[in-house]
């Protein structure tokens, strides 16, 4: 249990340090490296306890992505910067690289390697699979994002605090 507990803990400390490169990136203000980096802990705990405990990726992501557009609304009112700020360095650690990968790849070994008709089979699986969950993830990604931004608004956020 404590070595699982411990490896939670590496791949959320390796996600909040992705989201503080990207921040640093992205030129965001000194003052709010701490929280990026907290954000992207978070999520990456978040997501990575939720995978542990057998749920779908793309709701994982979700679920994640959803707190930490939570969580920036207030936070970005309280230190006094725009909430993107907050929340798209976090975040782009969960863009699907390796599904997007493995699709391009299975694209390119069915149109210029592979002759075989049971493997090309397994290849338009590999396609379709990998391609949609990167698609599923990608949306999640946004929807995360997008609906406490459309529901959470200045004024609502700032009656929230009070």
């Amino acid at each position: 249990m404590l070595e699982i507990i411990l490896k939670l803990l590496e791949v959320a400390a390796w996600s909040g340090i992705a989201a503080l490169g990207f921040g640093l990136l992205f030129n965001i203000p000194k003052g709010t490296i701490i929280t990026v980096f907290v954000l992207g802990f978070s999520a990456g705990l978040i997501k990575f306890t939720l995978l542990k405990f057998g749920l779908n990726i793309v709701l994982a992501t979700f679920i994640a992505v959803l707190f930490v557009a939570i969580v920036s609304m207030p936070t970005a009112h309280k230190i006094h910067h725009p909430p993107v700020v907050f929340c798209i360095p976090p975040v782009i650690p969960m863009i699907p690289g390796y599904f997007a990968y493995e699709t391009v790849l299975s694209v390119m070994n069915f149109i210029f390697i592979e002759k075989d008709a049971a493997r090309r089979l397994i290849l338009i699986d590999s396609i379709f699979s990998n391609g949609f969950t990167m698609f599923f993830i990608l949306i999640s990604i946004a929807a995360g994002i997008s609906l406490p931004m459309l529901v959470l608004r200045k004024s609502t956020v700032k009656k929230i605090e009070d």
